[in-house]
């Protein structure tokens, strides 16, 4: 757990909310019941209508449209949700931001994805290095689900495999379908929820969303928050940086691109 003090960070000593504890040590948790039925039917109007109003991004799937808090004031107001802050913010500081803002709407069909982190792991090690525990364990970002509507079983919900976060190193290639992948004897989790339901999970846990079996699909808002020194990725470096013109006409090759900040989208990356 970190607070900060002046312009640099500490170890906050403080009583913490349990779902913070939860999010450090096995890399994510479950918030009940933090919308209303009113609030989630506003949220999934607003998602709806962007939906049938834009285009997919960037080409791709129909699944998915960026940068929701620039789209609607709802979305920006669930972003700051009050026992959302409450639980990040001892890992991430009180001064965190959004670095990326998703709507999701998979459909019955949904197919699924291998295990993977967002970015990171932030701190990688070799296999057998283990993690000191009299050190906290530093996270970097934390990936927000708010359901928008029931995500059972059926429906494909993420999958996360308890504790891989703190493992340092990415699933293994051989086992990135395999769904009984475990961690240290641990297996998968689904992070299952009613409507109004906040998944959280740290970037670096191994994840997935899983196959859908005859439900309903998905349908939530995502958000992923990071320490003040993670830069936004809402928007693209192409279209939003610090660069003149002229600066963005000297950088030719894909070095000097991403030397001088214009980066290729990735994980994150609206």
């Amino acid at each position: 757990m970190i607070r900060r003090v002046g312009k640099n960070l500490a170890v906050l000593s403080d009583e913490v909310p349990d779902a913070s504890v939860e999010l450090e040590r096995n890399g994510f948790t479950v918030l009940r019941a933090v919308f209303s039925g009113d609030e989630v039917a506003a949220l999934r109007a607003e998602l709806d209508d962007v939906f049938a109003t834009t285009e997919p991004e960037r080409g791709r799937d129909d699944d998915y449209r960026y940068e929701m808090l620039n789209r609607g004031p709802r979305s920006q107001e669930a972003v700051g949700n009050p026992a959302v802050l409450a639980a990040i913010e001892p890992l991430l500081g009180d001064d965190c931001h959004v670095i990326a803002n998703t709507a999701w709407r998979n459909p019955p069909e949904f197919a699924g994805g291998p295990w993977h982190c967002d970015a990171g792991p932030h701190v990688p090690r070799p296999k057998g290095v283990e993690w000191d525990d009299r050190i906290p364990y530093p996270v970097f970002a934390i990936g927000a689900h708010l359901l928008l509507q029931d995500c059972r079983r059926p429906d494909g919900p993420t999958a996360v495999v308890p504790g891989s976060h703190r493992s340092g190193r990415l699933a293994p290639l051989e086992q990135i379908e395999d769904p009984d992948l475990t961690y240290d004897g641990r297996a998968p989790v689904l992070l299952e929820g009613a409507a109004g339901d906040v998944a959280l999970f740290v970037s670096d846990v191994w994840h997935r969303g899983t196959p859908a079996t005859g439900g309903s699909g998905r349908c939530f808002l995502q958000v992923h928050y990071g320490r003040r020194d993670i830069a936004q990725r809402i928007r693209p470096t192409g279209v939003v940086n610090h660069l003149s013109p002229e600066a963005i006409d000297r950088a030719i090759t894909t070095r000097q691109r991403d030397l001088v900040g214009l980066h290729a989208p990735y994980f994150y990356d609206g």
